[in-house]
């Protein structure tokens, strides 16, 4: 929870580990600390991916769900940003996350002297190999885990504090709460195995 640019609560919950819905308690729980109410909110900020299917599926649902309850704003933040932004350092950083399939979601970020970072590209998926290209002039940072830890700078992982240091989200202003989803990087990989199994697309229809 943040207040005039300070984290004021916070609570870390596992998520796709577990059948027990961890996340919405723990927000209920931010809240009552603070004595606030979803009408109290005047924005939320959700991490939009690329990532976990279901995890992503789920914060996003609670994101829009308190939003639409406290007429507020949503922003959406880059997971892979998020993850970068927790080091503190200025430079220029390729951080990679798994796509799996041996490719990577993959962003340039950049990270000031006073240090907030801000993305220098689009993020893309690629194969792991080719990050050795995309790499050169840049520290590596490997979202959770890498295939090589010895070809990175530095394992990191998301943390939701670290968005006060992140400008790009709300230069990009609010999302749609009518069509806005999640970056899932990928179909779901039971859509995968349906499509392949049925010879064709899944679609609503």
């Amino acid at each position: 929870m943040v207040i005039d640019g300070r984290i004021v609560g916070r609570s870390d919950v596992p998520m796709g580990v577990t059948r027990d819905d961890t996340l919405f308690p723990a927000v209920q729980s931010l809240l009552a600390q603070a004595a606030l109410g979803a009408g109290d909110l005047r924005a939320i900020a959700c991490g939009a991916g690329p990532g976990s299917f279901t995890s992503l599926r789920i914060a996003g649902s609670l994101a829009k769900g308190l939003a639409f309850a406290g007429e507020c704003l949503l922003y959406r933040v880059s997971s892979l940003m998020l993850a970068a932004a927790t080091v503190q350092r200025a430079g220029q950083f390729v951080v990679h996350a798994d796509a799996l399939r041996g490719e990577r979601f993959v962003l340039d970020v950049e990270i000031g002297v006073d240090g907030l970072a801000s993305a220098q590209s689009a993020v893309r998926r690629v194969a792991f190999g080719d990050l050795v290209a995309l790499g050169e002039g840049r520290e590596r940072l490997a979202v959770l885990a890498s295939p090589d830890p010895d070809l990175e700078s530095l394992i990191v992982t998301p943390d939701a504090a670290a968005i006060v240091r992140c400008v790009d989200w709300f230069r990009e202003g609010p999302v749609s709460l009518d069509e806005w989803e999640p970056d899932y990087g990928r179909l779901a990989e039971a859509q995968v195995k349906w499509e392949a199994d049925h010879g064709r697309a899944l679609t609503n229809g």
